[in-house]
């Protein structure tokens, strides 16, 4: 099928309305109910338009999960600490970072809960996973004294350290939005923070 994502143009305004009313019907919906009890019908319906319009945009409602999460993931990423033991700054709390992380995770607990859910959706959990391992491991290289034009997130090499940390943090974030977050997100960080900084100043590998 060609789809709108192939032929329109990015900043075509009718694709950014419509792919702005899936996404939020999608988000509405996960509040009330799993991701995978939700049907392209339902969204289509939620959304105000007919099923045809969105096949136009999107293959499923997991690749519709996928975009709508795809900004806040960006804004998750952006949030992470430096993972630096030493910061340079002595007053600075680098732990805040990693509050804003859980703060929005919980402003977006409904679609969280069901994208990393045992009814959720492999393919946005391995997004996440992914571009989270990315982001650390730009980090730690910049940490470690790498020049910055050397340290790009795409195509990373194999990093273990990289991936343990994005492992962790997805399994902290699902455990802690599974038990509907009894802690809050100021707490999840005090309790995670001390976790990453003794696995980043314990990993062997984070020059290469």
């Amino acid at each position: 099928m060609t789809t709108t994502r192939q032929n329109a143009p990015a900043g075509d305004r009718r694709v950014r309305r419509t792919h702005a009313a899936l996404q939020g019907a999608l988000i509405k919906l996960v509040e009330e109910q799993d991701l995978g009890q939700i049907s392209v019908a339902d969204v289509a319906e939620q959304a105000g338009v007919n099923r045809t319009t969105f096949y136009d945009h999107y293959r499923d409602v997991h690749e519709l999960a996928e975009a709508a999460c795809t900004s806040t993931i960006d804004t998750l990423i952006e949030s992470l600490p430096a993972l630096d033991p030493a910061p340079a700054d002595p007053d600075a709390d680098p732990a805040r970072s990693l509050v804003a992380f859980f703060e929005n995770l919980a402003e977006h607990a409904g679609l969280y809960r069901s994208l990393l859910g045992p009814q959720g959706s492999a393919r946005v959990i391995d997004h996440i996973r992914s571009r989270i391992s990315a982001s650390v491991h730009v980090a730690m290289r910049l940490n470690a004294g790498a020049p910055p034009e050397s340290v790009t997130p795409t195509a990373i090499p194999h990093d273990v350290p990289a991936a343990f940390t994005a492992g962790a943090l997805l399994g902290v974030a699902t455990d802690w939005l599974q038990r509907d977050s009894p802690r809050t997100p100021t707490e999840m960080a005090e309790l995670t923070w001390p976790l990453l900084v003794a696995h980043h100043t314990a990993a062997p590998d984070t020059k290469r």
